[in-house]
């Protein structure tokens, strides 16, 4: 997984599911830090590179 290929509008599959029961997240913000929306509830996260890049299962698509 590169950082290249997280983009503004990536949808991404994450590994655990968020507590509202949804596992798609797109990104919001991308820098310093990711900002990524739970497409099932609307809860926006913010994560470093790092934390990002562990929770990925795979990238669903969207972004430029």
């Amino acid at each position: 997984m590169d950082l290249k290929d997280l983009q503004l509008g990536v949808v991404l599959e994450t590994k655990k599911p968020h507590p509202c029961g949804g596992k798609e997240w797109e990104i919001v913000r991308t820098g310093a830090d990711y900002k990524i929306k739970c497409l099932t509830c609307g809860r926006v996260v913010m994560l470093t590179p790092d934390e990002l890049k562990k929770r990925i299962r795979r990238i669903i698509g969207g972004g430029s």
